[in-house]
């Protein structure tokens, strides 16, 4: 939940002992979403999801980084503790009365902040029987974000992350946003550097160690052109075509980069 124009003015890096402190917060974003993902099936409503999320961050003592969240793009604060984002919508989805049903696309944008330091992650998968074009999709944005994390290393800049996520995009025709991207995290949700999601290789602000960012590849099927929901938060594509969104919270150090938000020690992608 980023625009470039909603950021903290300074690039902070964290030393090894703050990046540390992170783990706990980036473990609970993974576990949380881990958690969403496995129950929400055809027939689960947005506001159920919304409603666990909350009781889930009640039960660990952490703090929603969403509820109070109102950015000049918003129209009023966003009172939800998770984005559930569906079909043709793609970012900023508030939860609403809505059943889910079989084969929509669904995308969780969750971030918290635990003992002060936060952590941002989304996944996007289907309930119920798949469309191919919609796997093939989520797939593109997981593998960008997978090639976004492996350029994300000491002495390769801002613009290094954007072109590798672009290029996976491109090879499979798919055309890209730059209004919303990734962006830093620590003590605050969002702040510099903003991360477009295309960009030229070797421009930009050079990646050091602690630096943490969120990196949140996200593509429509058939245009890059959003449009907002009456409810003034939830982004559409403008022609109605299903979209996919794919996040973690890294640090970059010395010896690569690090995912804070990490699924795959639960058996999850």
């Amino acid at each position: 939940m980023e625009g470039k124009q909603e950021r903290n003015t300074m690039i902070e890096l964290r030393t090894a002992a703050e990046i540390e402190a992170m783990r706990p917060v980036g473990r609970f974003v993974a576990e949380t979403l881990a958690t969403l993902r496995d129950e929400t099936k055809v027939g689960t409503n947005l506001l159920a999801i919304d409603r666990r999320a909350h009781d889930l961050i009640k039960r660990a003592g952490a703090e929603s980084c969403y509820i109070d969240y109102h950015p000049s793009f918003g129209a009023s604060p966003f009172g939800k503790v998770i984005c559930t984002s569906i079909n043709d919508a793609v970012l900023h989805g508030l939860p609403h009365d809505y059943v889910l049903r079989d084969g929509d696309l669904v995308s969780l944008d969750f971030a918290v902040a635990v003992d002060g330091w936060v952590a941002d992650s989304a996944v996007s998968f289907v309930v119920g029987t798949p469309r191919d074009e919609d796997l093939r999709l989520i797939d593109t944005a997981e593998r960008a974000l997978d090639a976004a994390i492996a350029s994300a290393t000491v002495g390769h800049k801002i613009g290094d992350i954007s072109a590798a996520i672009a290029g996976v995009a491109h090879s499979e025709g798919y055309s890209i946003n730059t209004d919303f991207g990734g962006h830093g995290v620590g003590r605050i949700m969002h702040g510099d550097p903003h991360i477009p999601n295309d960009g030229k290789a070797g421009r930009g602000y050079p990646l050091r160690a602690g630096l943490v960012v969120a990196l949140e590849p996200w593509f429509l099927q058939t245009t890059d052109e959003l449009i907002t929901d009456p409810d003034g938060w939830t982004l559409r594509s403008a022609d109605g075509s299903r979209g996919a969104h794919a996040e973690h919270t890294i640090a970059i150090t010395a010896d690569g980069p690090i995912v804070l938000t990490d699924r795959s020690f639960l058996g999850v992608k």
